[in-house]
């Protein structure tokens, strides 16, 4: 969590915001958009947020774009009363800001940049025929969620949107064009919409001509080239605010035009950042409302695995994925139930202090579960071969129902999904040192942590920043921005040539180890034998039960 700035720093703090040395991120996850203020030393001084979720609107999972400039305006003003409540001053500028969001999914938009379709999330499932022809066409897994895979099924279904297709974006991508006019995207997030070749940080030539040839007898002219965003690597100018864009974010007219903006990035390219785990046999683990892990590779897979995606750093270097819809979610509503128990009987207690004394009771459970079996799945899975999810608890008359063992059961139904997919990424002979984890299920010290580390049978570390996630993450390639431009002289609105590589100096890898992690302390989960065991023993159960899952979703 955010910590208070000392008495003695609130002046410094006070001037770096008065200069506008400060650099903002915002990032818009699954259920809440975060802005998180970075000071010039990369410690977060200030936070706001926003609660929004998603609506399944005839049979899509959506945001309206009326909800998207809501809540950027909510977190915004929140992040601004923060500081006012801190500092005594409101921000009128800033070194440098970036917006990050959830990856993947369909922002199609066309000439006058009117949406033309509502926006399909990284939830949605409905993509499996143009996903798997893709995915052989290209040698090279194409998951449902991913951008790609969205148009080229809305061809295979000749929406009548498809003619009218001007350009296709991220959502952020769309908010950082909201902001700047710029249809420019950070390499890790353009690797979720059109797969990126890490030799030239660009999207991938060969690929981007077989599709040009797949869609041609439909759909005769189509350059999907000429409509995905410009590809940049972290450390480019990727534009400043506009009037209109300041206005967007700050109605109230104190935000000055003029700020220089990042790369937009997606959520996992901001967790590598925010766990400082960009470099190779280094990886991260985040967790909200969907779970992925994200290791660096050395070189490329041996083989093609649909458990395993292909995308990039913000830097371009090529990173396995293993993306799992569902996450925290369940565990979530679990504690919600309990926390309505306890007032029930008169002893109401806050929400954090409920999810804690779950998450503590949990390291009493019995290393496999007691015998039962929990599976978060409230919306499909891929991974599993799911097109949608029935949330189960699941148990047999033998099994040992205290709650320890279903505390213990729902953090593993957490982990479950994905320590399948890592399975893979060990059959290849992936090493990873270190996982790095972060997010809100890793505040409580010590419990996700280290039954993770035994999920995954590796070290797992955990830092001071774990519970501020990507916004603190895109703050920092903000402020990894500013220092690129500074060092190359860029003054342009949009300086960026190319792929944007040129303007990275000093490397990302570099910058995070010297100037932002240097002296950051890290508390590090060795895997414990009998978690590990425990684990190994839930896992095959697991992964038998899923016909019970099956079952339920072909039954309700």
């Amino acid at each position: 969590m955010m910590q208070a700035a000392q008495p003695d720093d609130t002046s410094a703090i006070r001037e770096a915001i008065v200069a506008g040395r400060t650099t903002l991120g915002i990032e818009l996850g699954s259920t809440n958009i975060k802005a998180c203020l970075v000071g010039p030393d990369h410690a977060p001084v200030a936070s706001g947020t926003h609660a929004w979720e998603n609506e399944l609107a005839d049979g899509v999972w959506t945001y309206s774009l009326d909800a998207v400039h809501t809540g950027l305006q909510g977190a915004y003003a929140d992040l601004v009363a923060d500081v006012e409540q801190r500092f005594g001053v409101r921000p009128t500028t800033y070194a440098a800001l970036g917006v990050s969001a959830m990856m993947h999914g369909y922002l199609p938009f066309d000439a006058d940049g009117e949406l033309l379709t509502p926006f399909r999330t990284w939830r949605n499932t409905s993509t499996g025929p143009a996903a798997a022809e893709l995915s052989e066409l290209f040698g090279y897994n194409i998951p449902l969620r991913w951008s790609i895979a969205h148009l080229y099924q809305a061809i295979l279904d000749d929406e009548p949107h498809v003619p009218q297709v001007a350009s296709f974006t991220t959502l952020a991508g769309y908010v950082h064009r909201a902001l700047t006019g710029a249809h420019v995207l950070g390499v890790g997030d353009a690797s979720g919409m059109f797969p990126v070749d890490p030799a030239t940080r660009d999207y991938d030539a060969r690929m981007l001509e077989q599709f040009r040839h797949l869609v041609a007898a439909r759909r005769p002219g189509l350059d999907v080239e000429g409509l995905l965003p410009q590809v940049l690597t972290a450390g480019a100018d990727a534009g400043h605010l506009t009037v209109e864009g300041a206005a967007l974010l700050d109605p109230t007219g104190t935000l000055r035009p003029g700020v220089l903006l990042c790369p937009p990035e997606g959520d996992a390219g901001t967790g590598m950042v925010a766990t400082g785990s960009v470099a190779p046999r280094t990886g991260n683990i985040s967790a909200g409302t969907s779970i992925f892990a994200m290791v660096v590779l050395e070189e490329p897979l041996t083989s093609v695995h649909h458990e395993l995606d292909l995308v990039t750093t913000p830097a371009g270097d090529l990173v396995a994925m293993v993306h799992c819809n569902n996450g925290a979610s369940e565990l979530d509503a679990w504690a919600g139930v309990l926390g309505q128990f306890a007032a029930a009987l008169g002893r109401p207690a806050d929400p954090d202090a409920v999810f804690g004394a779950l998450l503590g009771a949990a390291l009493d459970g019995a290393p496999d579960g007691g015998g039962l079996l929990a599976y978060n799945y409230l919306a499909g899975e891929p991974i599993t071969g799911l097109d949608e999810g029935r949330p189960l608890l699941v148990r047999t008359p033998g099994s040992r129902l205290t709650l320890a063992n279903f505390a213990r059961t729902q953090v593993y139904g957490v982990f479950g999904t994905l320590a399948l997919g890592m399975r893979v990424l060990h059959g290849e002979g992936v090493a990873i040192d270190t996982m790095f984890a972060h997010g809100g299920l890793f505040r409580t010290a010590g419990v996700a942590q280290r039954l993770l580390a035994g999920a995954i049978d590796a070290p797992v570390a955990v830092g001071e920043t774990a519970g501020e996630g990507g916004a603190w993450g895109i703050a920092v390639l903000a402020a990894f921005a500013a220092a690129a431009n500074a060092a190359n002289g860029a003054t342009g609105a949009n300086g960026a040539t190319g792929t944007g590589g040129e303007a990275t100096a000093p490397a990302l890898d570099n910058y995070l180890r010297e100037r932002v992690f240097a002296d950051v302390v890290l508390d590090v989960a060795e895997p414990d034998a009998a978690d590990v065991a425990g684990f190994a023993a839930y896992l095959e159960r697991y992964a038998a039960g899923l016909a019970v899952e099956r079952a339920a979703v072909d039954a309700l």
